[in-house]
């Protein structure tokens, strides 16, 4: 049996939730996909129904009338701004105000009021209000994405920033979409369960409240990245430069960002500096059945096949 109603997934145009409502639709899930652009949404032929509708986190009225009927959503984190909780707030609002009773949130690793990588701190205050929500959750606190590190070199091949000879344990966006899918998958089903009156009827699922913490299978330094591109990037010699914090702050001026920006591009370096983001978990595994993806893994896939 399955739940009578879609599975809503937001950041349905987006890496990690365009690959989440792919594999829910291959799944044959009911969607709702819940875009600012509905032109630029996923389309498929056959299938499991699939619903777009358009609404962004801070149009209440918008967000309400999507999540209508809904029982389960895949919240991906808004666009980074200096209003991001704000909008994360309204949308959980919304979601209980329609009736949503479970909400799947993609969180940052480590994260906590005094996070050094400064939007950590943002996902600790929208965690926070999903505990305050009376709703239903889960939270996947996402290490940064192994696929953004060959980005941090710049058009020279040099990796700038105060990370020291500190670790970061990065995550495939495959595998985080992996994982939100399992979650979702099971929930689903336990939904369909309890309203159908069949097996598990009754019954919690461990997905409820939890708190994933999900990493790669290693910790890399900043010079092992660099070595790693070089060797398998397709883009020549890559190296890393530990810069002073206040050569961070200097080297990216340029760019006329605003503090709150420039503080966290500067802090994704020193996060890793202080060691927060180094620790690996066997959360991926649990999730999946498979193991994490590396950098190495990654970078090999896109090449493609030797020859």
């Amino acid at each position: 049996m399955t739940s009578p109603t879609p599975i809503a997934v937001t950041g349905a145009t987006g890496a990690v939730g365009a690959r989440v409502a792919q594999q829910l639709h291959d799944a044959g899930v009911p969607l709702r996909l819940v875009v600012r652009d509905a032109s630029r949404a996923p389309r498929w032929e056959g299938g499991a129904a699939v619903e777009v509708v358009e609404a962004s986190y801070g149009d209440s009225a918008a967000v309400r009338r999507a999540l209508e009927g809904i029982e389960l959503a895949f919240m991906v984190s808004a666009a980074e701004s200096a209003d991001r909780v704000a909008e994360h707030a309204a949308f959980i609002e919304s979601a209980r105000a329609s009736g949503v009773g479970h909400l799947v949130y993609t969180s940052f690793f480590g994260a906590a009021p005094d996070a050094v990588f400064t939007l950590g701190r943002d996902h600790y205050a929208t965690e926070q209000l999903l505990r305050a929500s009376g709703l239903g959750f889960t939270a996947l606190r996402d290490n940064f994405y192994a696929d953004f590190l060959p980005m941090l070199a710049g058009e020279d091949g040099v990796i700038r920033g105060p990370a020291r000879d500190g670790r970061v344990a990065a995550v495939a966006r495959a595998d985080v979409a992996d994982a939100a899918v399992a979650v979702l998958r099971e929930l689903h089903a336990a939904a369909a369960g309890a309203s159908g009156g069949g097996a598990g009827a009754g019954t919690i699922s461990p997905h409820v409240g939890a708190v994933y913490e999900l990493t790669g299978p290693e910790a890399l330094t900043l010079a092992e990245v660099a070595g790693i591109v070089s060797e398998l990037g397709g883009r020549g010699p890559v190296v890393f430069h530990d810069e002073t914090i206040d050569e961070a702050y200097a080297s990216r001026a340029s760019y006329g960002a605003p503090p709150w920006q420039l503080d966290a591009w500067v802090s994704t370096y020193t996060a890793i500096a202080t060691g927060e983001l180094a620790r690996v978990t066997p959360d991926v595994e649990r999730l999946t059945g498979h193991p994490p993806r590396s950098l190495r893994d990654l970078l090999a896939a896109a090449a493609g096949p030797a020859r």
